[in-house]
């Protein structure tokens, strides 16, 4: 099967920000997804450079547009290496190959009687590259809620594309065909803008020379819209190009949800005027907001230097943090307290803190060596149909576009895995010689689970397969898609090492304000390895400190008035505490034990000095109390009638 799946080609008049980076590590995965499934994979990215704003930023930068645009493209090429995409190809606007494409199509469309020449009167934004008509406009402004910034009126000679006329032919297309715009909110926009009726588009300038020249007209250059879509194609070297024979029509599409509209309307219609298929899926996913609910973009200036991020965290962190926040349909919410909090939450105590002390088991009771499986049990083989489970539930959901839901999958197998060493206890079987071989089956099927999470990580993050390989003695031919639901695969009597933690943990409290986050050099961060096996896997007794210490503590009751889980979190629940006369908010990490209508009236135990923190834009004055080993989480309460702040001795 081929697979054909592009990001837009991306604004290079600054360095590429977070929500660029969503975008590309979106496409990115599910081109290794395809790769590992045996698919022929054609993935391609680039920069859109025959824009009005490129030259303008160059003027402002005393540099030739060339040259300025030259270096920033290379930034976009370092972030794409640095977040490991894969692309098979990076396609510029200036290129050759693609100018002499937009030259062929414009021609083809004019003879053809879809482009005509004539006069435009309007008003144009350049940092959208729109025209807009002055009853659209808001307070005499662009009326793009991202932007509102001034536009000036322009008049002058153009060449138009006869959207109109192609109105009722693509929206019959999107009514027959209702896979081609997703999510389905998307696919209603557009239909509603449809219904609204096309105006014809201008697809030149005169007003500027920097672009590609109208082949017989040269005092005209192409138009960004009708220029910048054409690159699906030139890339692949239409209309005479292999690549162009074995991967058109593009298999998916995928962008931001503002430039749908051009994606899933200009170039349709483009393609139905010059007679070639039209692309299986336009994917308009949405923003990512900052904590203050504001979009992350450049003519915001509230844009994350991604380099820096990576440096801090590393590649495959940021790209799980980005493909798990971002939910279909719906926009994701950017802070880097949300980072470290899925950081430690998922990849450190769930996958890291599993493989970890997994493989520490078997270098402490096999001398590191995969023993020989015995007969499997009830939970050996609860575990097996839950693989088979969340692989078919991972094959749909990146079918659909929908890595975040591939993910929640993924990890109800890692959540599964750590509940199998509770439940196993191995250190408690290595005490019975009659356990001998039931420590062996767990043992080994630890080894199994390490491998399947290895394989179904492996489009998300890259870069983890390889470090599990290592650790299990095998190369990279152990991670096969069609052997992620299969057990058995791993040969016993293969030495194993425990290694380093995959995920260190961060510190919070060393890298966090009550304003939200630091930026701190790598060397800066502080490893801790995930709990070693002891017994009954119980974590250290921490050095002891003096009464005068423990005295320094404020333990109060307090009673839980109102409870809510924090919208777009899995464990994060919002408490309204009432303790010595006030109400308190407090963020705790037990939505998964309780329910807000289950904890409501609750006397429960709170450290009531505690410095006050953000928590993904909530203030949280205090810290309530609780026990927890492995999976099993409790809540201390005090059962008599006490008043809320009463104090704790």
């Amino acid at each position: 099967m081929k697979y054909y799946i592009t990001t837009p080609i991306f604004y290079p008049n600054s360095s590429p920000h977070i929500g660029t980076a969503y975008t590309t590590v979106a496409a990115d995965t599910l081109a290794r997804y395809h790769r590992m499934l045996g698919d022929q994979v054609y993935f391609l990215t680039g920069t859109d450079e025959n824009a009005q704003k490129i030259v303008r930023t160059a003027e402002a930068n005393n540099m030739d547009p060339k040259v300025y645009v030259d270096g920033v493209v290379e930034r976009f090429k370092d972030l794409w290496r640095a977040l490991d995409i894969s692309n098979d190809d990076f396609i510029r606007t200036t290129e050759e190959r693609h100018q002499r494409v937009v030259q062929r199509i414009f021609t083809k469309l004019y003879e053809q009687g879809d482009i005509y020449k004539s006069e435009y009167s309007g008003w144009y934004c350049t940092p959208c590259e729109t025209f807009w008509m002055e009853n659209k406009l808001v307070d005499g402004k662009c009326p793009n809620p991202d932007c509102g910034r001034e536009v000036e009126l322009l008049k002058e000679e153009s060449y138009f594309f006869k959207l109109s006329k192609y109105q009722g032919q693509l929206l019959k297309y999107i009514e027959d065909h209702p896979d081609f715009i997703q999510p389905v909110s998307r696919r209603n926009e557009m239909i509603r803008f449809i219904e609204g009726g096309l105006e014809d588009l201008c697809v030149s300038r005169t007003t500027f020379q920097w672009g590609i020249k109208v082949p017989f007209d040269p005092k005209h250059v192409v138009y960004v819209w009708l220029d910048a879509l054409i690159n699906y194609i030139s890339a692949l070297g239409y209309p005479d190009g292999e690549n162009y024979h074995s991967f058109w029509p593009a298999d998916v599409h995928i962008m931001g949800k503002d430039i749908v509209r051009f994606h899933a309307i200009i170039w349709p219609i483009i393609l139905m005027a010059i007679g070639l298929p039209l692309p299986k899926v336009v994917y308009g996913h949405g923003w990512y907001l900052s904590k203050d609910g504001g979009k992350i973009s450049k003519s915001r200036g509230n844009v994350q230097d991604s380099f820096a991020l990576i440096q801090r965290y590393g590649s495959d962190a940021i790209r799980y943090f980005l493909l798990r926040e971002m939910q279909v349909g719906s926009d994701g919410t950017y802070s880097e307290d949300n980072v470290v909090e899925r950081l430690n939450s998922d990849l450190a105590n769930d996958f890291g803190n599993f493989v970890s002390r997994s493989l520490a088991m078997i270098v402490k009771y096999r001398e590191g060596i995969i023993p020989r499986p015995a007969q499997d049990g009830a939970l050996e083989m609860e575990l097996k149909v839950l693989s088979q489970e969340v692989k078919k539930a991972v094959d749909k959901s990146l079918g659909e576009c929908d890595p975040a839901t591939a993910l929640e999958e993924i990890w109800r197998f890692i959540a599964r895995c750590n509940k199998y060493v509770d439940e196993t206890a191995p250190w408690a079987l290595a005490k019975q010689e009659d356990q001998k071989d039931r420590l062996d089956t767990v043992l080994y099927t630890f080894v199994e689970c390490i491998r399947i999470m290895a394989i179904m990580t492996a489009p998300f993050m890259p870069g983890v397969p390889g470090k599990i390989c290592v650790l299990l003695g095998k190369d990279d031919k152990l991670i096969r898609w069609e052997e992620a639901d299969r057990w058995g695969i791993m040969d016993f009597g293969i030495q194993v090492k425990k290694g380093e933690p995959l995920f260190p943990r961060i510190d919070i409290s060393r890298y966090f304000t009550e304003e939200g986050a630091k930026n701190v050099d790598e060397n800066q961060k502080e490893s801790q390895a995930a709990p070693q096996e002891r017994g009954h896997e119980f974590e250290p007794i921490k050095e002891e400190i003096s009464i005068d210490d423990f005295a320094k503590i404020d333990l109060r009751i307090g009673k839980i008035l109102s409870a809510e889980k924090v919208e777009k979190t899995d464990k994060l629940m919002k408490l309204e505490v009432e303790v010595a006369g006030e109400v308190r908010t407090i963020v705790s990490g037990i939505a998964k034990h309780y329910s807000g209508d289950g904890l409501v009236g609750k006397s429960v135990v709170l450290v009531a000095n505690l410095k006050p923190t953000k928590l993904r834009g909530i203030t949280s004055q205090g810290m309530i109390l609780a026990a927890s080993h492995g999976d099993v989480l409790e809540v201390i309460t005090v059962d008599k009638e006490l008043p809320g702040g009463a104090r704790v001795k």
